[in-house]
């Protein structure tokens, strides 16, 4: 009897979660996403203008590539790739200027999926001379904030985990050369090491968040954390699930997955400081896309049970949208910092764009879109 109820109760629930699957149509992701990439191509300025200060090979763009190249291979033509093409052979598909920051290698991961696209040799020489050049002269730097005036040339905040080390597991998946992963591992280990909280399973921004308080509570910043975790899904998608790398990230996934859905407000966003709702109301889309992307992702590999997570990827999905205008901005995009802070409905940032549109890409699969 006691079988037959629990039975009728988790039928029910998997009845529950399928219509609220269904309450988000795939052609209406697909639609919403053109919309984006599209307001934001009319909005790019490829110059170093007030208006727009970002040059078009600063980690802001590098971020927009990300996504933008993901909603290239979901879109019903090729201009996006051209798009994305010509801003390569403009800069002759060089890394932005500093040698070590990872900032400045956010742009190998959209020239790394161009290359697996059109195979062109010259798309990722540049990137492969670079980080070659790293590993014969490895950046010596401790991993403390501010330690030296070189201090970024390692991984010693979390966002830079979003930026360079995807960019060295594509090289090692496309090359076969293992040299590559063996730098990224060695590096990722000593900044997870160095900034990884065991207890909130989140990571500090850097040394200098370490032991302060805001409002009583520890600062975890929403969109470097968004960053660490969409990060951590595009080094997993370039690895074989059975290596012991693999399992590495995996098992940093699963605690974080864990935490963000413990701590997602009832709005569906994250708060800009993770731990800190009450004091942080104000929604935040860049951060909330990464996560809602790597949720979603998770849910479509298997690793995430669906019961668990799909209502929380839902609500942070129909979150995001509801700060698109009509026109396709996205808003309540926190500007460039590295701390909670403030955010607007009309204001925007091209990162944003791009962790929306990483975002949409694993939706749309979620809710049977091929």
């Amino acid at each position: 009897m006691k079988t037959s109820k629990i039975f009728i109760m988790v039928a029910a629930f998997a009845i529950t979660t399928l219509t609220q699957a269904q309450d988000i149509a795939p052609t209406e992701v697909k639609k919403i996403m053109k919309k984006v990439a599209d307001w934001q191509i009319d909005h790019y300025r490829d110059s170093y203008s007030r208006d727009e200060p970002h040059h078009p090979l600063d980690w802001t763009n590098g971020a927009l590539y990300v996504g933008m190249v993901k909603w290239a291979a979901m879109a019903d033509d090729d201009k996006y790739y051209e798009w994305l093409k010509e801003i390569g052979e403009k800069h002759e598909w060089n890394l932005h200027r500093r040698i070590y920051d990872a900032d400045d290698h956010t742009v190998g991961q959209m020239y790394a999926e161009l290359y697996r696209k059109y195979g062109d040799e010259k798309m990722l020489g540049p990137t492969k001379e670079r980080f070659n050049y790293i590993m014969l002269h490895p950046a010596q730097t401790p991993l403390q904030w501010r330690s030296t005036p070189y201090h970024r040339d390692r991984w010693n905040w979390c966002d830079a985990l979003f930026m360079s080390p995807p960019v060295w597991a594509k090289l090692y998946n496309i090359t076969g050369e293992r040299k590559y992963l063996d730098f990224m591992m060695a590096e990722y280990k000593a900044t997870t090491d160095f900034l990884f909280d065991k207890k909130e399973n989140l990571y500090y921004r850097d040394e200098s968040y370490m032991g302060k308080l805001d409002n009583g509570t520890k600062i975890f910043w929403s969109r470097g954390n968004g960053w660490v975790f969409a990060g951590l899904t595009n080094i997993m998608n370039e690895l074989d699930p059975q290596s012991k790398e693999y399992k590495y990230f995996l098992k940093i996934y699963k605690k974080m997955a864990a935490k963000l859905l413990e701590i997602q407000t009832p709005e569906g966003h994250w708060a800009m400081s993770l731990l800190g709702q009450a004091f942080y109301p104000t929604p935040e889309t860049s951060g909330s896309s990464f996560f809602t992307y790597g949720l979603a992702w998770g849910i479509n590999k298997g690793i995430l049970e669906k019961a668990a997570y799909v209502p929380a990827v839902e609500k942070g999905w129909k979150a995001l949208v509801s700060h698109v205008t009509e026109e396709g901005m996205l808003g309540y995009v926190q500007p460039i910092g590295a701390a909670p802070g403030q955010a607007w409905p009309d204001k925007t940032e091209v990162y944003g764009t791009g962790a929306f549109l990483s975002a949409g890409s694993e939706v749309y699969k979620l809710y049977g879109g091929e």
